[in-house]
């Protein structure tokens, strides 16, 4: 992601800061509590000197930055600081003075200027926030000022898919659909400065569309100039036979490729498993080891090399059934932990927009399995892509009202399965347990039967789940038995079965209703503390087990301003009347979207309660 430093304060930022609270709050303790500092570490684009730079906003604050071509000269990173000749203890005296000092790429520093840092950092009396890049080699005194516990080390993760989401939404102008956040997400693994390159070739081409009032994108990766620096410039190979590897692996993209079909020496393979190119997945087959260099390589291919090297479409609509039947079979044994489908994400997104990906029984079980790991919003999305080509479908028609009344959305299908979910968006709960129908056996029977553990009614169907045959429904057993029972620590233990299979929304749900039986409040508040966790993981869920919690803990501020965004003021008008500018308002908004579980404004009224009731009295 592009950095403005000098002119940070005046300067039009071309995405705005999101997604990094927490991180953020960490490194501006340091600042404000007269502490030594911190090091931020994490990959190459993952936002590290972005958010450092938040993080002294307002305050006085030098900066110093490392390059590879001054690495050679003495304090060359320094040199608006110090005098052109100054040994390094002369230079600590005359820095001596500086309350805060930024230090961005410090593994590039100069063996002096790295070796001025560490003594800052030794001495105390400057507070430094210190950016490196992993798996850059770095000189030794700058590796010590983590590895010697001279200053505490943050290691930056890659942004979660939620933020990411949120991150394109504010770069893009408008929330983002599901499928098209994954893909994104996935693509980019955490670099922000290729997600903003892609984005904008996305946008560019005119393939970011509005659909449902989200933005969705499906089509080829587009392959511009700076998507092939950034991805590909480690693919150009001098050995044929690692170029050949490479380029067939990219044409058998969705399907991988057994290491017999390659038909190569080991050491070929091993080359390139070692530059980071290739890996294994755990079936023992081959994969390239990024999302993006599959497309670069086929862009440079040519049309005679790409058509025969390319699979067929038989045989993608075999390797399609077989994924389907796996994430059935993971569905009945009650293990949905995250989703293999990488035929079924292929296709989907490849595809133009205007035509169905894949078929409906595929969408369907894609969207049953999102469901039931809390992903409602992209349960929505599948159960659309089924939709496309065969709009009547009952079973997509299904998920799509299953989904949407557990999003308390208005369900514009025939409820059917879902009528007990749709009397609860309804506010009806007495309704929704009268309608839940009790079948005898058959697939999804032990699914069916939770629906009245999740609504409060465990008695109903504890014995019948307790009896249903071998481990598949042992997780919701375990839950109806706990609730049955009033057992908060039985019920907290039952959550996190749910949670070890996948099943984030149930496991939020167990652990909310273990709140209020708990004995122990400060065992309350664990369980309350885990379940808004996990709720915030599920799209926003709006379940009758949730409607106790708060979706999230709010800051003062993000409550004075969703409450005020509720009302239908707009950025402007909050700025203004909270004297903020409307950048600030617009963050604070994304912020509590994220820890909400909303989608976008259109949702806050019907939260506004939750977030009164979490305002003190």
């Amino acid at each position: 992601m592009t950095t403005f430093v000098q002119d940070a304060k005046t300067l039009e930022l071309p995405w705005p800061f999101t997604g990094r609270d927490d991180e953020l709050e960490l490194l501006r303790r340091p600042i404000a509590a007269e502490r030594h500092g911190v090091v931020v570490t994490g990959p190459a684009g993952h936002g590290k000197t972005r958010l450092v730079t938040e993080a002294v906003r307002g305050t006085d604050c030098a900066k110093v930055s490392g390059t590879p071509e001054t690495r050679g000269i003495p304090f060359a990173a320094f040199a608006h600081l110090l005098p052109e000749r100054v040994s390094l203890h002369r230079a600590v005296q005359l820095l001596s003075d500086v309350r805060t000092l930024l230090v961005d790429d410090a593994h590039l520093l100069d063996d002096s200027s790295a070796a001025l840092v560490h003594q800052l950092g030794v001495h105390g009396r400057t507070r430094l926030l210190v950016v490196a890049t992993d798996g850059a080699p770095a000189p030794g005194a700058v590796a010590r000022l983590w590895t010697g516990e001279v200053l505490p080390r943050l290691a930056l993760e890659p942004l979660p898919r939620e933020a990411t989401a949120h991150l394109v939404a504010a770069g893009a102008g408008g929330p983002v659909e599901p499928l098209t956040a994954r893909r994104l997400h996935h693509l980019c693994q955490g670099d922000l400065r290729l997600l903003r390159d892609l984005v904008g070739a996305v946008r560019a081409r005119g393939e970011l569309t509005l659909e449902a009032g989200e933005l969705m994108w499906r089509g080829p990766v587009p392959v511009t100039a700076a998507i092939r620096e950034r991805a590909g410039r480690s693919l150009n190979r001098a050995c044929a036979e690692e170029r050949d590897v490479l380029e067939r692996l990219a044409f058998s993209e969705p399907l991988p490729l057994d290491l017999a079909d390659l038909n190569l020496d080991l050491g070929t393979l091993e080359r390139l498993e070692a530059d980071g190119l290739i890996r294994l997945d755990a079936h023992s087959e081959v994969r390239l080891a990024h999302p993006l260099h599959g497309p670069v390589l086929r862009a440079d291919a040519g049309q005679l090399r790409a058509r025969r090297l390319s699979r067929t479409p038989a045989e993608c609509a075999s390797a399609l059934d077989a994924e389907r039947a796996e994430l059935a079979d993971r569905i009945e044994r009650t293990d949905v932990q995250e989703a293999a489908g990488p035929v079924g994400d292929w296709l989907t997104a490849e595809s133009a927009a205007s035509h169905p990906a894949v078929p409906a029984d595929y969408a369907t079980v894609r969207a049953r399995f999102a469901r039931l790991r809390g992903e409602l919003r992209e349960a929505l999305s599948w159960a659309r892509e089924g939709l496309r080509g065969t709009p009547d479908d009952p079973c997509c028609r299904t998920e799509l009202a299953l989904a949407a009344t557990q999003l308390s959305e208005v369900a514009t299908a025939s409820p059917g399965r879902a009528t007990p979910w749709l009397r609860v968006a309804q506010g009806d709960i007495a309704g929704a347990l009268e309608s839940v129908t009790v079948p005898e056996g058959g697939e999804g029977e032990a699914y069916v039967l939770y629906d009245a553990v999740r609504l409060g009614a465990p008695h109903l169907v504890a014995d019948r789940l307790a009896q249903l045959p071998g481990e598949k429904a042992e997780p919701l057993a375990r839950h109806a038995d706990a609730l049955v029972r009033q057992d908060g620590p039985a019920l907290d233990r039952a959550a996190e079965l749910l949670e070890r299979r996948g099943l984030l929304l149930f496991a939020a749900e167990a652990h909310a209703q273990a709140v209020p039986v708990h004995r122990d409040p400060r065992a309350a508040r664990r369980s309350r503390s885990r379940a808004m966790a996990l709720a915030r993981r599920c799209q926003g869920a709006r379940t009758p087990a949730l409607s106790g919690l708060v979706l999230g803990e709010l800051t003062a501020r993000q409550r004075q301003i969703v409450t005020l965004a509720a009302t239908g003021l707009s950025n402007r008008e909050i700025a203004d009347r909270l004297t903020l500018s409307v950048r600030t308002v617009g963050n604070h908004l994304y912020s509590a979207y994220t820890r909400l579980g909303a989608s976008d404004r259109t949702a806050l009224p019907c939260l506004l309660d939750e977030v009164r009731a979490a305002q003190p009295a």
